[in-house]
């Protein structure tokens, strides 16, 4: 939890810009203000709420849209008057349906931001079945067949990095993280669970 007293709220009247910051693969999602109560509702709601500057009242991000911006952490830089924010965004984080406010497409994002927005697609494929899909069209055959499906990549896998062929070694990978991220979702599990296990590992 931040500790607020520490903030420096003199600066600018009471607020303190916010930099959001996709707590996944790193991306600048958005910037805007928070002052004492927009600090306190985002922590006690576990949603990024903001102060409005144009409307003086307290706004939580997605509430008309449903793309909320799930709190992991917050925290101030080194003069306690600018914050960063980490968050999971729920949805197109702009308001014109792009998923940063820099740029929907922006070459600069790290090729890693692919596999969140990866993993959105198949939720969706998910969640609004398609026949015409192969997403789709694996799920309907069950979690068994999902998992059949990881071992039998995953083997391809090995056997591609054991004949020394880089290529295939590349193209079977990307099928095994793919099928990999399906029985994932099948489970009900997100790739961040994944990546946090992965970091408590290596905790110093």
């Amino acid at each position: 939890m931040l500790d607020i007293d520490r903030i420096d709220w003199n600066k600018m009247n009471g607020m303190v810009p916010a930099v959001v910051q996709h707590a996944l693969d790193g991306r600048v999602l958005m910037v805007g203000y928070m002052n004492q109560q927009a600090i306190e509702a985002t922590q006690e709601s576990g949603r990024v709420t903001f102060w409005s500057r144009s409307r003086e009242e307290l706004w939580t991000k997605g509430e008309t849209s449903g793309n909320y911006l799930e709190l992991v952490s917050v925290s101030a830089d080194c003069d306690n008057d600018c914050l960063l924010v980490l968050a999971k965004p729920a949805g197109p984080t702009c308001h014109l349906g792009t998923d940063s406010c820099f740029g929907g497409a922006n070459p600069a994002d790290p090729l890693i931001s692919f596999l969140p927005a990866l993993e959105r697609i198949i939720t969706n494929r998910h969640q609004n079945p398609n026949q015409a899909s192969y997403t789709s069209r694996l799920f309907d055959s069950g979690v068994q067949r999902i998992a059949q499906k990881v071992g039998e990549e995953g083997v391809e896998t090995a056997l591609a990095g054991a004949s020394g062929e880089r290529e295939e070694l590349i193209e079977e990978s990307a099928d095994l993280l793919y099928h990999l991220l399906v029985l994932l979702r099948a489970g009900d599990v997100q790739l961040d669970d994944v990546v946090a296990t992965l970091a408590a590992r290596h905790q110093p």
